[in-house]
């Protein structure tokens, strides 16, 4: 049976709110379900999201397929980036398997989804080991120009 997650309309007349469920593909879109996995509400500001994570991962594993705004709403989660970090696909968030590089430093941080906070913590720490560039940058466009302007004059200068 092919399986996807996708959303279910519910709400009146101009006022939609989504259930985020697993169902058959077959199945109509308002149609029976297997499970209620979240809950969406684009009117509100900010839109409300709430996914359980460890339901929906399980049901990843299993190979259920996601439709483009449930991926959307399962990245916002963390649930997608969970799914991909244990698939092997995502070693550190932010960078593909193919990507990675073979010489990597030793203290590369290893990175375990456990929530939706921890990817910002992750990506907090990988940039806190980020080696620091010592080159000052200018701090307006027409410094910079002002300095390549007077660097190529001191070059022609030099040559004659």
């Amino acid at each position: 049976m092919p399986v996807k997650i996708r959303l279910t309309r519910m709400g009146k007349k101009k006022q939609p709110t989504y259930r985020v469920v697993v169902m058959d593909s077959r199945k109509p879109r308002d149609g029976a379900y297997l499970e209620q996995i979240g809950f969406y509400d684009p009117r509100n500001e900010p839109s409300i999201v709430e996914i359980n994570n460890d339901r929906a991962l399980d049901w990843l594993q299993k190979g259920a397929q996601p439709t483009e705004r449930a991926q959307k709403l399962l990245e916002i989660s963390g649930a997608w980036t969970r799914f991909k970090v244990d698939k092997g696909e995502i070693h550190t968030i932010g960078e593909p398997a193919a990507a990675a590089a073979p010489a990597a430093p030793e203290h590369t941080p290893e990175v375990h989804v456990v929530g939706g906070d921890e990817p910002a913590a992750a990506e907090d720490a990988a940039a806190e080991d980020a080696p620091v560039e010592e080159a000052a940058a200018p701090e307006s466009v027409a410094e910079a120009a002002e300095t390549e302007v007077a660097e190529a004059g001191e070059e022609s200068t030099e040559e004659a």
